[in-house]
Order: structure tokens, then sequence, then C-alpha cells
């Protein structure tokens, strides 16, 4: 049961790796006198080609961690993760809100689509769950999805590669099927991809809305905590500290460039 001091308490967000990083830095700028924790699974990253039961397993090891941290809330900043153990994670939660990308980035498809044709881009784990089509059709059965995978995505960003020629003829590869649907929304189903947002807005047109998960699960947090009573009006600056399970090479340079600011001290955890 959350106490009388559970606003000053922090929000767990949390990643197979360092893509969850864009989420925090939305919710830092969203809102800037929240405590965050991070998790990032960085020892046990890709999560894409593990089984149900296995990723269900890390859900809950990652859940029940920050939990132990005295969270106020829970972020599922992993699509992957979403797609297929958010159950795990509402469950040992109890009272503990719990947000999800797939569920705000849904939600924020149907709330703007305006034609009801939604495009959704993402890892190949992902876009085979049906993960965001199913939601959007629970919430709008008159939406029309056209979803596609785009593996080559996490390895560009993550090499730094932005604005680079080779990333802009891949994305062209990748949206030319879905833009012949004539959508109007595109679902950024991936929490690497809102950095290669310029890019993608330049192959898809002005027509075409980008919907970025980080963005609408920030506005969610914030509209939640303040209903809940759990937003911190007070109590000096937010502190943010960053978990991992392992320090990869170029860690520090990657995250930094995901938050968009020096991550500081990591902290590393041993399972």
């Amino acid at each position: 049961m959350l106490s009388g001091s559970a606003a000053m308490r922090p929000i767990g967000v949390f990643d197979s790796g360092v893509g969850g990083l864009t989420v925090v830095r939305a919710l830092m700028e969203r809102l800037p006198l929240e405590s965050i924790i991070y998790f990032g699974d960085t020892a046990r990253v890709p999560y894409g080609v593990k089984s149900v039961a296995t990723i269900e397993h890390f859900t809950a090891q990652i859940t029940e961690f920050l939990l132990q941290r005295e969270v106020k809330m829970l972020v599922i900043a992993c699509n992957t993760m979403a797609a297929v153990a958010a159950e795990v994670v509402h469950r040992l939660a109890a009272d503990i809100p719990v947000l999800d990308v797939i569920e705000a980035g849904a939600r924020a498809a149907v709330a703007h689509s305006a034609g009801r044709r939604v495009g959704v881009i993402g890892t190949p784990t992902t876009i085979n769950s049906n993960a965001y089509a199913r939601r959007m059709h629970e919430l709008d059965p008159s939406v029309q999805v056209y979803s596609q995978a785009c593996p080559l995505f996490v390895p560009l960003v993550e090499e730094g590669w932005l604005e680079h020629q080779v990333t802009r003829l891949t994305a062209q590869e990748y949206l030319r099927p879905v833009l012949a649907e004539e959508v109007d929304s595109l679902v950024l189903g991936c929490t690497h991809y809102p950095l290669l947002k310029p890019l993608l807005r330049d192959v898809a047109g002005p027509r075409v809305r980008m919907i970025d998960s980080a963005l609408t699960i920030a506005e969610l947090a914030a509209r939640h905590l303040q209903q809940a009573g759990l937003a911190r009006a007070t109590g000096g600056a937010a502190d943010y500290r960053f978990v991992v399970s392992d320090v990869p090479l170029r860690f520090q340079t990657i995250g930094e460039r995901f938050l968009g600011r020096s991550l500081g001290t990591v902290e590393k955890v041993d399972w």
C-alpha cells in the first residue's frame, strides 16, 4: 500500500537495454521534479530473440528489483516486454500504477488519426506480436493498421548514423509499403526510433504525424500522478539513478546520446 509520503518516491522505468532512456528523457522534460530510477538489462539484451517464458522471467526479476527500491509508478519502456510480459508486471505491482509504451502509443494513434489509417514500425518481435494492432482495434475497431518490421534501425541508431545516407535509404525502403497505404499517422514502435524522428519525418512527409510513445507515456504519467495524488510538488532537486546488469562497450556514449545529457554514475547489479 502506498503511504502518504509516496509522492516523494521515484518513478521506476525499465528496458532490456539503453533504448528506454528516450522514455526517461521525455519524463525528465515533462516532469522535472520527479526522481527516476532506470534499469537496463544490458547483460541479457536483446530480448527479441528469447522465448516468452524467458522474457517473463527476466521481466519479473526487474519488476521485483524496482519494487524493492520503493517506486511509486512502473513504466515498461520496452516494446518487447510490453508485448509479451505486461501482465506479469501488473500482477507483481499490485496497487502500484503501471504504464507501458504499447498502451501509450496505441491510445495516441487512435486519438490522432483522422483517417483511421495508422502505420506501425518496430522490431520484428514487436511487429510479429501484433500487440499494437490488437490494442488499437480494441480501442477502435474501425482503425486500419499497417505494420512494418525495421530490423536495421536499432544497429544504425546505436552506430550514431542518425542522418546518414545509408539510414535514409533504409528508411525509404522500409516505409515505402506503409506509405503506399496512405497512412496519416506512424507509430514509432521501438524506443530507439525517436532519435530517427527528423529523418523519418523527411521520408514520410508533412501529412504523416509521428506518434512517439516516449512523449505520450510522459503525458500519461503526468496525468496519472496528478489524478492519484502522487505528483511531487516540492522537495528539492530530482534524483536520477541508472542501473544496469552489465556495462558494455560504448554504453556511456550510446546512453548519453539517448538521454541527451550525462548519465553520471551508473550502478551495476549482478543477478
